[in-house]
């Protein structure tokens, strides 16, 4: 197991605080090994096409942690415009939006949130986007399709 003595305070408080105090809808766990990884299932918002399933994402937060944003993945397919093939997530918070005053929660909330409210014009995935766009209706089925097929 990595040495906890070694990890900034903010960084053992954030871990304890979500130990404690779990988000409604996301689990969340450190690895063993990296205290700065977290292994985190959100569960598809209610009411979206993604509702029933239980997507992994991996969070990880860099050295200069707090100044700068952690970097968060899916590891479940998603058929999400702001996600792409390697998972990686287009997320304001994530990018210029990053606050030091922001923590784990808020960002696991803020893709939780995203989950609920794609935004196509600020794509990761054009094909994706303009799927949303054209035919919103037929990409809530292929997410739908998607969330049963790997998300179950």
């Amino acid at each position: 197991m990595a040495d906890p003595a070694a990890l900034p305070r903010r960084i053992l408080k954030e871990a304890q605080r979500l130990r404690l105090e779990p988000i409604p809808g996301i689990a969340v766990e450190v690895s063993e090994t990296n205290l700065r990884h977290f292994l985190c299932v959100v569960d598809g918002p209610e009411g979206t096409a993604y509702e029933g399933g239980k997507f992994k994402l991996e969070l990880f937060l860099p050295a200069e942690y707090p100044m700068a944003p952690p970097e968060v993945f899916f590891r479940t397919k998603i058929y999400h415009p702001n996600t792409d093939k390697l998972g990686r997530i287009c997320l304001d918070v994530l990018k210029d939006k990053w606050s030091p005053a922001l923590q784990i929660r808020t960002i696991l909330l803020s893709v939780q949130a995203l989950m609920s409210a794609p935004n196509p014009d600020d794509p990761l995935r054009e094909n994706v986007a303009e799927h949303w766009k054209t035919d919103e209706r037929g990409a809530l089925a292929v997410a739908r399709e998607w969330t049963q097929k790997y998300a179950m």
